[in-house]
């Protein structure tokens, strides 16, 4: 069994990972890619990354990701906040990073960006 101190502890790395993992691809946005963004303030209940127009993002750092338990606390916080198309940004340790979102939101930004 974990003692509680250890608890905290894992809580708290996971915390730190997320919000590094945030950073990290806020700044490959905004540097290499020239998008004015921020990692959003959770106090304030923002996106993990603001700036995005029409897109939710949500930013994930696991080695065994869950991509349809992601996807579905994107689509729950999209609606929440009405800020956009729910979107998983998600990479492993030393991968690169990918992107996931739902077929009908694909088609309907493709479409969008053809027309």
């Amino acid at each position: 069994m974990i003692s509680e101190p250890d608890k905290h502890k894992r809580g708290k790395a996971a915390r730190n990972k997320g919000a590094n993992a945030e950073r990290e691809l806020a700044g490959i946005l905004r540097d290499w890619y020239g998008y004015d963004v921020h990692r959003g303030k959770v106090f304030y209940h923002e996106s993990d990354i603001v700036g995005l127009d029409g897109i939710h993002p949500e930013v994930k750092r696991q080695e065994r990701l869950n991509i349809y338990n992601a996807m579905a606390q994107a689509v729950d916080e999209a609606k929440k906040r009405n800020d956009g198309i729910p979107t998983v940004f998600h990479r492993r340790d030393r991968g690169e990073w990918m992107v996931t979102m739902r077929l009908s939101d694909w088609i309907d930004l493709f479409g969008a960006w053809r027309d």
